[in-house]
Parts: structure tokens; C-alpha cells; sequence
């Protein structure tokens, strides 16, 4: 064999010989990546988050936690409606809780500014008010100025609470007084009041009208638009659950949490 031909056949078997190192490394490269990419994954949802969430948000998102659940087998939701003020209050106060959703940024302020928030909160929706009538609306009201009327018995939510500071509000825009029969100390309270015959009206959110089916009628105002309420949620601090309320605050704000509190009344942010 010349010396040129022993040359060539020896470059070959150095090529093939990197040739197929180069094999086995991109095969190991792959089994690394793909096994990073499985390490990396998040970890199966389980065990319950607690949601404080404002009074008006009581039907969707107890459709959303249903949905949830499904979503995520072994997990479970776990509601606490009310007032915003009074929810703040007692998440401030050391209540467990994972999420908050509040009926306005004001009442987020008071858990935010005291650290208790993790993260930014998000506004996921807005509400404005309705006036909700007797069925039928006997007494003919067609404006909030209407509720100002001697003998009718109009209830209103507390100053405190996000909807009453909003009617509140509403009422300065149209430059009214108005004395209600009671202040209540969330809007399922206030719309309860007009359900059970005990009032005439009341001032409630839209979404509240909405879900009351025939028990009431909604009368809509021009002021109102003076008064809309921002939504914010956030996860909270000390939140037992951190990854399960993730998830939550995911849901409500993906297309589909969307559509269901689009289609209680409530307003894109």
C-alpha cells in the first residue's frame, strides 16, 4: 500500500471514529434536555385554596371553582364572601387565606400596604351600579333622583363597603341626598332587603341584578358610569397554598374565567 493511500484510510477512520462521538453526545444532549424539561415541570396541584373574595363575585366564582376542581382533580375550593372592608380586615388580622379578590383598589390598598399581598394585584374585571327594583317596579322609578322620593324605603351598602362608596359617589354626581332605611354591610345584604319585600330598592351592582333572576327588576342610571369599580385579585403572602392560588388567579384571568364573569354583567378591565 503507497504511503498516500495508508494517509486517506486513516483520515476516514479518524472521521467516522468523530462522527460518532458526535452521535453520542447529541443523544446524550437530548436525554439531558428532555429530562430537564421534566424536572422543570410544575409540581400536581392539591389540597385547598381559601379565596376571600368580595360579595358580587359570589356566583361566578363559584363557577369557576367548580371548573377548577375538574381541572385540577384533588384540589378544592374554598370560599369566603362578605364585604371587602371587613375581608381586608381579617386577612390584616391574621386570617388564613390564599387569594383576595376585593370589590375595589381601595380595599386591596389596606391588605397591600400592609405587605400581606405577594406580588402587584391585577384588576381581572369592573362593575357598576343598578338600581334594583320590586318585580314589575311598582313604584315607577326610572332614576336614581327617583330614590329621593318621600314614603319609598331604599337601602343602600355602608360607606365602607366598595359598593356603597361607589352609590355614594354616584349620588355626588348627580348632586342628590339621599336617607336610606339601612345601611348594609354588603351588597347581598342590600339586594336581600329589596328580594324579601322589606325595601322598595336598592342600590346594588349590575351583576347582583343580574343574578337575582325575576326576584328583583334593574332600573340603570346614567351616574352610575361616575362610579365604576375596578376588580383587583392577588395572591397573598402567607397564602398556605401558594400553587394551587396561582392556579386560581390563572383561571380568572384566562379567556375562559373571562367569559363567565362577562357573562354575569361584569366588565373587561
Amino acid at each position: 500500500m503507497t504511503r498516500s493511500a495508508h494517509r486517506t484510510r486513516r483520515t476516514l477512520q479518524v472521521a467516522g471514529v468523530s462522527a460518532a462521538a458526535l452521535l453520542t453526545l447529541s443523544a446524550c444532549s437530548s436525554s439531558a434536555t428532555s429530562s430537564d424539561k421534566g424536572s422543570s415541570s410544575s409540581p400536581k396541584l392539591s389540597g385547598t385554596v381559601t379565596v376571600f373574595a368580595a360579595a358580587s363575585l359570589e356566583e361566578s366564582f363559584e363557577a369557576l371553582g367548580k371548573t377548577f376542581e375538574k381541572q385540577y382533580p384533588g384540589t378544592k375550593v374554598a370560599f369566603n364572601f362578605g364585604g371587602s372592608d371587613t375581608l381586608a380586615a381579617s386577612i390584616t388580622g391574621g386570617a388564613p387565606a390564599d387569594v383576595f379578590a376585593a370589590a375595589s383598589t381601595k380595599t386591596m390598598a389596606i391588605v397591600a400596604d400592609k405587605g400581606d399581598t405577594a406580588g402587584t394585584p391585577a384588576t381581572f374585571v369592573r362593575n357598576r351600579l343598578e338600581i334594583a327594583t320590586l318585580p314589575g317596579n311598582p313604584d315607577k322609578i326610572s332614576s336614581l333622583e327617583d330614590l329621593t322620593e318621600p314614603g319609598l324605603k331604599v337601602v343602600l351598602c355602608d360607606r365602607t363597603v366598595p359598593c356603597g362608596a361607589a352609590a355614594e359617589k354616584a349620588l355626588d354626581a348627580g348632586g342628590l341626598k339621599l336617607t336610606p332605611v339601612s345601611y348594609e354591610q354588603d351588597v347581598k345584604s342590600a339586594l336581600t332587603k329589596v328580594e324579601l319585600k322589606e325595601a322598595d330598592a336598592a342600590v346594588v351592582y349590575r351583576t347582583d341584578v343580574r343574578a337575582a333572576g325575576d326576584k328583583v327588576a334593574g332600573v340603570e342610571f346614567p351616574e352610575s358610569a361616575e362610579a365604576v369599580n375596578d376588580y383587583p385579585i392577588a395572591r397573598l403572602k402567607n397564602a398556605p397554598n401558594p400553587g394551587t392560588a396561582k392556579a386560581f388567579i390563572a383561571l380568572v384571568r384566562s379567556a375562559e374565567g373571562q367569559k363567565v364573569l362577562s357573562g354575569a354583567g361584569f366588565l373587561k378591565p
